[in-house]
Protein backbone atom coordinates (compact mmCIF):
# COMPACT_ATOMS: atom_id res chain seq x y z
CA UNK A 1 0.00 0.00 0.00
CA UNK A 2 1.17 3.31 -0.79
CA UNK A 3 3.05 5.65 2.14
CA UNK A 4 0.85 9.10 2.95
CA UNK A 5 2.72 11.98 4.71
CA UNK A 6 2.63 12.02 7.82
CA UNK A 7 0.90 14.92 9.40
CA UNK A 8 3.00 15.28 12.60
CA UNK A 9 6.35 16.79 10.96
CA UNK A 10 8.55 15.78 14.53
CA UNK A 11 6.94 12.04 14.15
CA UNK A 12 7.99 11.75 10.63
CA UNK A 13 11.55 13.86 10.80
CA UNK A 14 12.02 10.75 14.21
CA UNK A 15 10.77 7.98 11.88
CA UNK A 16 13.21 8.87 9.21
CA UNK A 17 16.07 9.42 11.90
CA UNK A 18 15.31 6.07 13.17
CA UNK A 19 15.66 4.57 9.48
CA UNK A 20 19.22 6.30 9.12
CA UNK A 21 20.08 4.81 12.73
CA UNK A 22 19.31 1.50 11.37
CA UNK A 23 20.73 1.60 7.97
CA UNK A 24 23.72 2.87 9.23
CA UNK A 25 24.62 1.08 12.99
CA UNK A 26 26.50 -1.47 10.68
CA UNK A 27 28.77 0.98 8.77
CA UNK A 28 31.05 0.74 11.35
CA UNK A 29 31.39 -2.72 12.10
CA UNK A 30 34.53 -3.05 9.85
CA UNK A 31 36.70 -0.07 11.44
CA UNK A 32 35.85 -1.34 14.81
CA UNK A 33 37.04 -5.00 14.55
CA UNK A 34 40.05 -3.78 11.97
CA UNK A 35 42.57 -4.94 14.31
CA UNK A 36 41.61 -8.72 14.41
CA UNK A 37 41.29 -8.26 10.21
CA UNK A 38 43.96 -7.40 9.75
CA UNK A 39 45.88 -10.08 11.88
CA UNK A 40 43.60 -12.49 10.45
CA UNK A 41 43.70 -11.65 6.98
CA UNK A 42 47.29 -10.55 7.15
CA UNK A 43 46.31 -7.18 5.95
CA UNK A 44 49.13 -4.84 5.81
CA UNK A 45 48.40 -0.76 6.55
CA UNK A 46 48.06 0.28 3.39
CA UNK A 47 45.13 -2.92 2.39
CA UNK A 48 43.61 -1.85 5.34
CA UNK A 49 43.27 1.59 4.42
CA UNK A 50 41.73 0.42 1.29
CA UNK A 51 38.78 -1.58 2.38
CA UNK A 52 37.94 1.44 4.89
CA UNK A 53 38.09 3.87 2.32
CA UNK A 54 36.57 1.70 -0.80
CA UNK A 55 33.12 2.26 0.97
CA UNK A 56 33.80 5.82 0.13
CA UNK A 57 34.50 6.01 -3.18
CA UNK A 58 32.00 3.63 -4.04
CA UNK A 59 29.36 6.05 -2.56
CA UNK A 60 31.17 9.18 -4.56
CA UNK A 61 30.72 7.08 -7.67
CA UNK A 62 27.25 6.65 -7.07
CA UNK A 63 25.76 9.57 -4.99
CA UNK A 64 25.87 12.03 -8.16
CA UNK A 65 23.34 10.01 -9.56
CA UNK A 66 21.46 8.61 -7.02
CA UNK A 67 21.26 11.48 -5.21
CA UNK A 68 20.38 14.27 -8.52
CA UNK A 69 17.82 11.25 -9.16
CA UNK A 70 15.54 12.56 -6.02
CA UNK A 71 14.97 15.89 -8.39
CA UNK A 72 13.06 13.48 -10.54
CA UNK A 73 12.30 10.05 -8.32
CA UNK A 74 10.38 10.06 -5.34
CA UNK A 75 13.39 10.35 -2.68
CA UNK A 76 11.81 7.15 -1.41
CA UNK A 77 12.74 4.48 -4.09
CA UNK A 78 16.38 5.35 -4.11
CA UNK A 79 15.95 5.12 -0.18
CA UNK A 80 14.72 1.57 -0.47
CA UNK A 81 17.25 0.75 -3.17
CA UNK A 82 19.92 2.26 -0.91
CA UNK A 83 18.75 0.42 2.38
CA UNK A 84 18.79 -3.09 0.52
CA UNK A 85 21.96 -2.48 -0.92
CA UNK A 86 23.50 -2.34 2.90
CA UNK A 87 21.48 -5.28 4.03
CA UNK A 88 23.16 -7.49 1.27
CA UNK A 89 26.29 -6.32 1.63
CA UNK A 90 26.62 -6.68 5.32
CA UNK A 91 24.98 -10.24 5.21
CA UNK A 92 27.64 -10.74 1.84
CA UNK A 93 30.09 -10.04 4.69
CA UNK A 94 28.75 -12.06 7.48
CA UNK A 95 28.40 -15.55 4.72
CA UNK A 96 31.48 -15.04 2.31
CA UNK A 97 34.07 -12.82 3.01
CA UNK A 98 37.45 -14.04 3.46
CA UNK A 99 40.40 -12.17 2.08
CA UNK A 100 41.10 -8.52 0.72
CA UNK A 101 38.95 -9.33 -2.61
CA UNK A 102 35.80 -10.11 -1.08
CA UNK A 103 36.18 -7.86 1.53
CA UNK A 104 36.89 -5.54 -0.98
CA UNK A 105 33.94 -5.87 -3.39
CA UNK A 106 31.37 -6.20 -0.17
CA UNK A 107 32.32 -2.91 1.05
CA UNK A 108 32.27 -1.27 -2.08
CA UNK A 109 28.47 -2.37 -2.07
CA UNK A 110 27.63 -1.43 1.17
CA UNK A 111 29.09 2.84 0.79
CA UNK A 112 26.67 2.50 -3.38
CA UNK A 113 23.65 1.35 -0.61
CA UNK A 114 24.82 4.46 1.86
CA UNK A 115 24.39 6.82 -1.40
CA UNK A 116 20.98 6.32 -1.76
CA UNK A 117 19.98 6.06 2.06
CA UNK A 118 22.40 9.38 3.60
CA UNK A 119 21.71 12.46 1.57
CA UNK A 120 18.40 10.97 -0.05
CA UNK A 121 16.96 10.29 3.66
CA UNK A 122 17.88 13.95 4.32
CA UNK A 123 16.21 15.39 1.19
CA UNK A 124 12.50 13.60 2.42
CA UNK A 125 13.08 16.10 5.83
CA UNK A 126 14.29 18.94 3.65
CA UNK A 127 11.45 19.11 1.30
CA UNK A 128 9.27 19.46 3.99
CA UNK A 129 10.71 21.90 6.19
CA UNK A 130 12.18 25.11 5.99
CA UNK A 131 13.52 27.96 8.24
CA UNK A 132 15.02 27.43 11.79
CA UNK A 133 12.70 24.08 11.80
CA UNK A 134 14.60 22.47 8.60
CA UNK A 135 17.79 23.56 10.11
CA UNK A 136 17.05 22.02 13.32
CA UNK A 137 15.66 18.70 11.46
CA UNK A 138 19.25 18.74 9.86
CA UNK A 139 20.97 18.53 12.71
CA UNK A 140 18.59 15.93 14.65
CA UNK A 141 19.14 13.48 11.27
CA UNK A 142 23.10 14.23 11.67
CA UNK A 143 22.67 13.40 15.60
CA UNK A 144 21.00 10.24 14.79
CA UNK A 145 23.42 9.31 11.75
CA UNK A 146 26.24 9.85 14.41
CA UNK A 147 24.51 7.88 17.04
CA UNK A 148 24.64 5.11 14.76
CA UNK A 149 28.44 5.12 13.90
CA UNK A 150 29.01 5.63 17.85
CA UNK A 151 27.14 2.58 18.63
CA UNK A 152 28.17 0.59 15.76
CA UNK A 153 31.60 0.28 17.57
CA UNK A 154 30.69 -0.90 21.02
CA UNK A 155 27.70 -3.04 18.89
CA UNK A 156 30.22 -4.79 16.84
CA UNK A 157 33.03 -5.23 19.73
CA UNK A 158 30.05 -6.96 22.03
CA UNK A 159 28.59 -9.18 19.39
CA UNK A 160 32.33 -10.04 18.22
CA UNK A 161 33.19 -11.17 21.95
CA UNK A 162 29.76 -13.17 22.47
CA UNK A 163 29.40 -14.70 19.33
CA UNK A 164 32.49 -13.69 16.82
CA UNK A 165 32.50 -11.09 13.89
CA UNK A 166 30.33 -12.85 11.47
CA UNK A 167 27.20 -12.21 13.98
CA UNK A 168 28.56 -8.12 14.13
CA UNK A 169 27.81 -7.99 10.01
CA UNK A 170 24.19 -10.28 10.46
CA UNK A 171 23.00 -7.73 12.93
CA UNK A 172 23.84 -4.85 10.65
CA UNK A 173 22.00 -6.87 7.81
CA UNK A 174 18.76 -7.47 9.76
CA UNK A 175 19.10 -3.78 11.21
CA UNK A 176 18.90 -2.27 7.33
CA UNK A 177 16.14 -4.20 6.66
CA UNK A 178 14.65 -2.46 9.28
CA UNK A 179 14.87 0.71 8.07
CA UNK A 180 13.78 -0.48 4.49
CA UNK A 181 10.26 -1.12 6.12
CA UNK A 182 10.34 2.54 7.79
CA UNK A 183 10.84 3.81 4.39
CA UNK A 184 8.37 1.64 2.62
CA UNK A 185 5.91 2.74 5.74
CA UNK A 186 6.59 6.56 6.22
CA UNK A 187 8.40 8.15 3.30
CA UNK A 188 6.04 9.92 0.64
CA UNK A 189 5.20 7.68 -2.73
CA UNK A 190 3.76 10.26 -4.28
CA UNK A 191 5.62 12.01 -7.66
CA UNK A 192 7.58 14.92 -7.39
CA UNK A 193 7.05 18.15 -8.95
CA UNK A 194 9.13 18.61 -11.38
CA UNK A 195 10.41 22.44 -12.64
CA UNK A 196 10.96 23.53 -15.98
CA UNK A 197 14.24 24.52 -15.14
CA UNK A 198 15.36 20.96 -14.17
CA UNK A 199 15.80 18.65 -17.27
CA UNK A 200 16.15 14.68 -17.72
CA UNK A 201 19.00 15.28 -20.13
CA UNK A 202 21.27 17.46 -17.09
CA UNK A 203 20.98 14.61 -14.59
CA UNK A 204 24.65 15.05 -14.04
CA UNK A 205 24.95 19.05 -14.66
CA UNK A 206 26.69 20.27 -11.43
CA UNK A 207 27.61 23.47 -13.29
CA UNK A 208 24.56 25.88 -11.95
CA UNK A 209 26.20 23.81 -8.01
CA UNK A 210 29.99 25.36 -8.61
CA UNK A 211 28.87 28.28 -9.53
CA UNK A 212 26.85 28.89 -6.15
CA UNK A 213 29.65 30.17 -4.52
CA UNK A 214 27.65 30.08 -1.06
CA UNK A 215 26.73 26.16 -1.51
CA UNK A 216 30.52 26.00 -2.77
CA UNK A 217 31.84 27.26 0.47
CA UNK A 218 30.14 24.92 2.74
CA UNK A 219 31.00 21.93 0.54
CA UNK A 220 34.26 22.76 0.97
CA UNK A 221 34.44 22.98 4.27
CA UNK A 222 32.52 19.15 4.55
CA UNK A 223 35.48 17.68 2.27
CA UNK A 224 37.80 18.35 4.73
CA UNK A 225 35.34 17.44 7.83
CA UNK A 226 34.41 14.29 6.36
CA UNK A 227 38.26 13.82 5.31
CA UNK A 228 39.21 14.23 8.98
CA UNK A 229 36.63 12.05 10.77
CA UNK A 230 37.00 9.47 8.02
CA UNK A 231 40.25 9.05 9.23
CA UNK A 232 39.65 9.21 12.98
CA UNK A 233 36.82 6.73 12.28
CA UNK A 234 38.77 4.21 10.30
CA UNK A 235 41.70 4.28 12.99
CA UNK A 236 40.95 5.42 16.06
CA UNK A 237 40.23 1.77 17.42
CA UNK A 238 42.90 0.73 16.31
CA UNK A 239 45.26 3.60 17.21
CA UNK A 240 43.69 2.87 21.06
CA UNK A 241 44.50 -0.72 20.87
CA UNK A 242 47.95 -0.48 19.65
CA UNK A 243 48.46 2.23 22.14
CA UNK A 244 47.33 -0.11 24.77
CA UNK A 245 49.60 -3.08 23.82
CA UNK A 246 52.49 -0.59 23.90
CA UNK A 247 51.93 1.62 27.59
CA UNK A 248 49.37 -1.44 29.43
CA UNK A 249 45.93 -0.29 30.21
CA UNK A 250 45.17 0.84 33.77
CA UNK A 251 42.19 -1.32 34.83
CA UNK A 252 39.75 0.71 35.05
CA UNK A 253 39.68 1.65 31.55
CA UNK A 254 37.25 -0.13 28.91
CA UNK A 255 38.57 -1.69 25.71
CA UNK A 256 38.94 0.20 22.61
CA UNK A 257 35.49 -0.14 20.92
CA UNK A 258 34.01 1.20 23.97
CA UNK A 259 36.15 4.12 24.40
CA UNK A 260 35.66 4.85 20.63
CA UNK A 261 31.82 4.69 20.90
CA UNK A 262 32.29 7.53 24.07
CA UNK A 263 34.04 9.35 21.32
CA UNK A 264 31.07 8.82 19.25
CA UNK A 265 28.43 10.07 21.58
CA UNK A 266 30.82 13.06 22.92
CA UNK A 267 30.86 14.21 19.05
CA UNK A 268 26.84 13.95 18.98
CA UNK A 269 26.34 16.26 21.95
CA UNK A 270 29.08 18.54 20.26
CA UNK A 271 27.11 18.47 16.69
CA UNK A 272 24.34 19.30 17.82
CA UNK A 273 25.37 22.44 20.36
CA UNK A 274 27.79 23.99 17.12
CA UNK A 275 24.44 24.12 15.44
CA UNK A 276 22.86 25.88 18.08
CA UNK A 277 25.77 28.05 18.60
CA UNK A 278 25.78 28.75 15.16
CA UNK A 279 22.48 29.80 14.96
CA UNK A 280 23.35 32.63 17.45
CA UNK A 281 26.78 33.51 16.74
CA UNK A 282 27.00 32.81 12.63
CA UNK A 283 28.01 29.62 11.14
CA UNK A 284 31.29 30.96 9.75
CA UNK A 285 32.65 31.35 13.40
CA UNK A 286 31.71 27.99 14.79
CA UNK A 287 33.63 26.48 11.60
CA UNK A 288 36.62 29.05 12.29
CA UNK A 289 36.50 27.70 16.05
CA UNK A 290 35.86 24.01 15.08
CA UNK A 291 38.93 23.83 12.37
CA UNK A 292 41.33 25.06 13.84
CA UNK A 293 40.93 23.53 16.85
CA UNK A 294 40.78 20.26 15.22
CA UNK A 295 43.55 20.98 13.56
CA UNK A 296 45.87 21.78 16.46
CA UNK A 297 44.71 18.41 18.02
CA UNK A 298 45.59 16.70 14.68
CA UNK A 299 48.94 17.32 15.01
CA UNK A 300 49.62 15.96 18.60
CA UNK A 301 46.88 13.49 19.29
CA UNK A 302 49.45 10.61 16.99
CA UNK A 303 52.21 11.58 19.07
CA UNK A 304 50.94 10.82 22.41
CA UNK A 305 50.54 6.67 21.69
CA UNK A 306 54.38 7.13 23.33
CA UNK A 307 52.72 8.67 26.56
CA UNK A 308 49.94 6.99 27.64
CA UNK A 309 46.56 5.09 26.86
CA UNK A 310 44.39 7.22 29.01
CA UNK A 311 46.53 10.64 27.76
CA UNK A 312 45.68 9.27 24.19
CA UNK A 313 42.32 8.33 24.75
CA UNK A 314 41.64 12.11 25.97
CA UNK A 315 42.86 13.67 23.25
CA UNK A 316 40.99 11.43 21.05
CA UNK A 317 38.09 12.60 22.57
CA UNK A 318 38.60 16.23 22.68
CA UNK A 319 39.85 16.12 18.66
CA UNK A 320 36.86 13.97 17.67
CA UNK A 321 34.87 16.78 19.51
CA UNK A 322 36.32 19.32 17.55
CA UNK A 323 35.84 17.51 13.96
CA UNK A 324 31.56 17.07 14.92
CA UNK A 325 31.73 20.21 16.04
CA UNK A 326 30.55 22.04 13.05
CA UNK A 327 29.61 18.70 11.35
CA UNK A 328 25.15 20.20 11.50
CA UNK A 329 26.40 23.47 11.43
CA UNK A 330 28.30 22.87 7.49
CA UNK A 331 25.11 20.60 6.27
CA UNK A 332 22.94 22.92 7.15
CA UNK A 333 25.07 25.36 5.07
CA UNK A 334 24.43 23.85 2.31
CA UNK A 335 21.08 22.89 2.44
CA UNK A 336 19.96 26.47 2.86
CA UNK A 337 22.41 28.07 0.31
CA UNK A 338 21.18 25.57 -2.41
CA UNK A 339 18.60 26.39 -5.20
CA UNK A 340 15.37 24.89 -4.07
CA UNK A 341 14.68 23.21 -7.67
CA UNK A 342 18.88 21.79 -7.59
CA UNK A 343 18.77 21.01 -3.92
CA UNK A 344 18.99 17.23 -4.73
CA UNK A 345 22.08 17.88 -7.28
CA UNK A 346 23.70 20.39 -4.91
CA UNK A 347 23.02 17.75 -1.89
CA UNK A 348 24.46 15.08 -4.17
CA UNK A 349 27.80 17.65 -5.00
CA UNK A 350 27.53 18.29 -1.11
CA UNK A 351 27.68 14.45 -0.45
CA UNK A 352 30.43 13.65 -3.07
CA UNK A 353 32.43 15.78 -2.23
CA UNK A 354 32.98 15.28 1.71
CA UNK A 355 32.94 11.58 0.83
CA UNK A 356 35.76 11.94 -1.00
CA UNK A 357 37.78 13.05 1.56
CA UNK A 358 36.35 10.37 3.64
CA UNK A 359 37.87 7.90 1.36
CA UNK A 360 41.49 9.37 1.05
CA UNK A 361 41.45 10.30 4.90
CA UNK A 362 41.94 6.91 5.85
CA UNK A 363 44.12 5.69 3.10
CA UNK A 364 46.83 8.49 3.96
CA UNK A 365 46.55 7.53 7.70
CA UNK A 366 47.25 4.05 6.26
CA UNK A 367 49.82 5.07 3.71
CA UNK A 368 52.32 6.91 6.42
CA UNK A 369 51.77 3.99 8.66
CA UNK A 370 53.44 1.60 6.09
CA UNK A 371 56.26 4.27 5.71
CA UNK A 372 56.93 5.51 9.49
CA UNK A 373 55.78 1.60 10.88
CA UNK A 374 53.47 1.35 13.91
CA UNK A 375 55.72 3.68 15.98
CA UNK A 376 55.11 7.04 17.47
CA UNK A 377 56.74 8.69 14.33
CA UNK A 378 54.46 6.72 12.44
CA UNK A 379 50.50 8.22 14.44
CA UNK A 380 52.89 11.12 14.40
CA UNK A 381 52.37 11.47 11.12
CA UNK A 382 49.52 9.66 9.80
CA UNK A 383 47.29 11.88 12.00
CA UNK A 384 49.07 15.19 11.84
CA UNK A 385 49.31 15.82 7.94
CA UNK A 386 45.29 15.65 8.79
CA UNK A 387 46.08 19.44 10.22
CA UNK A 388 47.73 20.70 6.67
CA UNK A 389 44.02 19.23 5.10
CA UNK A 390 42.06 20.91 7.49
CA UNK A 391 43.35 24.42 7.05
CA UNK A 392 43.80 24.29 3.70
CA UNK A 393 39.53 23.54 3.29
CA UNK A 394 39.17 26.18 5.77
CA UNK A 395 41.19 28.51 3.69
CA UNK A 396 39.11 27.88 1.08
CA UNK A 397 35.61 28.23 2.75
CA UNK A 398 36.75 31.55 3.43
CA UNK A 399 37.83 32.86 0.55
CA UNK A 400 34.70 31.27 -1.26
CA UNK A 401 31.90 32.62 1.11
CA UNK A 402 33.68 36.31 0.78
CA UNK A 403 30.38 37.78 -0.59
Amino acid sequence: MAASPTPDPRAFVGAVVAAQVLVQIGAFTLPALLPGYIDHWQLTKTEAGWLIGVFFAAYVAAVPVLVALTDRVPARRVYMTGAALTALSHLGFALFADGFWSGFLLRAIAGIGWAGAYMPGLKVIADRLEGTGQSRAVSWHAAGVGIAGASSFIVAGLLDAAAGPRAAFLFGAVAAVGALAIAAAVMPAGGVRRDPAVSTHALLDFRPVFRNRAAMAWIAGYTVHTWELAALRAWGVTFLTATAARQGAPDWMPGATVLFTAAGFVGIVVSITGNETAQKHGRARVVLWAMTAAAGLSLVAGWSTALSLPLATALVLLWNGAIYMDSSALTAGTVQAADKTLRGATMGLHSMAGYTGGFLGPLGVGLMLDLAGDTAMGWGLGFGHLAVVTLTGLAILRWLGRR
